[in-house]
């Protein structure tokens, strides 16, 4: 890179993971950097494939440092296999550039499992957390047009006390990932009627609601799936099994509506014409619900940001990972992340305090 470090937001990237691989990410980095001057890139993976590639592109070497590394994490690679041999991966080099200070966030399109096992025990969980959990950003009528949901699937598991933490950590991602003051939090139940659900759930209840006033978010108590794309929450609060499937359900839906239209639309000379009248408006839903536009799921709970890119992304996608990446850097979101886990509680007896508020909020409530 010409510049030095500190005059930009340094995002390392496991160029080599994904199953496009370096051709889509280097794209995505080459719009990342024509919209944003601010950003530098650390590159991760065969160096003489990624120089070639980053060539071609005008201006993108300038803001681009390649490291290289001999090998690469596959999508089909066993996580602990990963954490035994992977040394020499582009996806370990990528994790330590943000361990050693070099880089503000790491992102990657690549083996899930791997990335989380090896960014836990890289970058070690904070300080209090039990089991870390990936955030998505859903698509929703609120104003904002997204919602966040976690856990999707750092961790199958879940009591009461990682679900507090969770809305903790939710309501620190979506006021700084979203620009949400005072985020509403839903826990995702059976229903609504506060006697329903597992015992643990009852339980973090009221954690969440005992919690909320001091940690200046709104909960709203138990919310359904139907809620998840709706405008009664922000963020949605569930274990790492129930939210995953509830993902990839959702993206199946949307895959088969938009199979459906295409099919409805091409079925006779009529609905032909109509496609015609209605590209417009197709075009505003197809963007809308477009999975690139909100690609990249945070790891939280960790001693840096880490962005999961869609395994599939192409260069709109990787683009997306990215500008998710800088906006959270921007606003040193795991500083934030980590005092707002510090607030939790041991107990529900143990209550919260002014003092253990994290800066966010503590700028909020003095400015009121």
């Amino acid at each position: 890179m010409t510049e030095t470090a500190h005059n930009r937001t340094i995002i390392s990237v496991d160029a080599m993971g994904g199953d496009r691989g370096p051709v889509a990410v280097v794209a995505g980095l080459q719009d990342s950097a024509d919209r944003n001057h601010d950003i530098g890139f650390i590159l991760h993976g065969d160096k003489p494939t990624l120089e070639r590639l980053v060539a071609k592109h005008k201006g993108l070497a300038e803001v681009c440092e390649i490291r290289h590394a001999d090998e690469v994490v596959t999508m089909d690679a066993k996580p602990s296999h990963v954490m035994r041999n992977g040394q020499r991966t582009s996806m370990w080099s990528a994790i330590d550039a943000v361990k050693n200070g070099e880089a503000d966030v790491v992102v990657s399109c690549g083996n899930t499992g791997a990335l989380m096992l090896l960014s836990m025990v890289r970058l070690r969980k904070l300080s209090g957390v039990n089991r870390p959990a990936i955030a998505c950003m859903w698509p929703s009528n609120n104003p904002g047009g997204f919602n966040v949901m976690l856990d999707v699937g750092a961790d199958i598991r879940a009591d009461e006390m990682d679900l507090l933490q969770y809305a903790l950590m939710g309501a620190s991602y979506a006021r700084n990932g979203l620009g949400l003051r005072r985020p509403r939090i839903g826990l995702l139940n059976v229903g609504t009627e506060e006697h329903k659900g597992r015992a643990e759930m009852k339980a973090a209840h009221e954690l969440i609601s005992d919690a909320a006033e001091v940690a200046d978010f709104e909960f709203a108590g138990f919310v359904e799936g139907g809620d998840i794309p709706g405008t009664r929450v922000d963020v949605i609060v569930t274990d790492g099994f129930t939210g995953n499937i509830a993902l990839k359900t959702g993206e199946g839906t949307a895959n088969f509506v938009n199979t459906s239209l295409r099919e409805a639309f091409k079925a006779t000379i009529l609905s032909r014409l109509a496609a015609i009248l209605a590209l417009p408006a197709l075009k505003r839903l197809a963007s809308r619900i477009d999975p690139r536009r909100v690609n990249g799921g945070v790891f939280l709970g960790l001693n840096g940001t880490v962005v999961k890119s869609h395994g599939s992304a192409d260069a709109t996608g990787v683009s997306s990972a990215v500008k998710l990446a800088y906006t959270l850097a921007q606003t040193g979101f795991t500083q934030k992340l980590a005092a707002r886990v510090a607030s939790a509680p041991i107990s529900r007896q143990d209550g919260l305090t002014m003092g253990q508020l994290d800066p966010e909020v503590q700028e909020g409530k003095q400015a009121e």
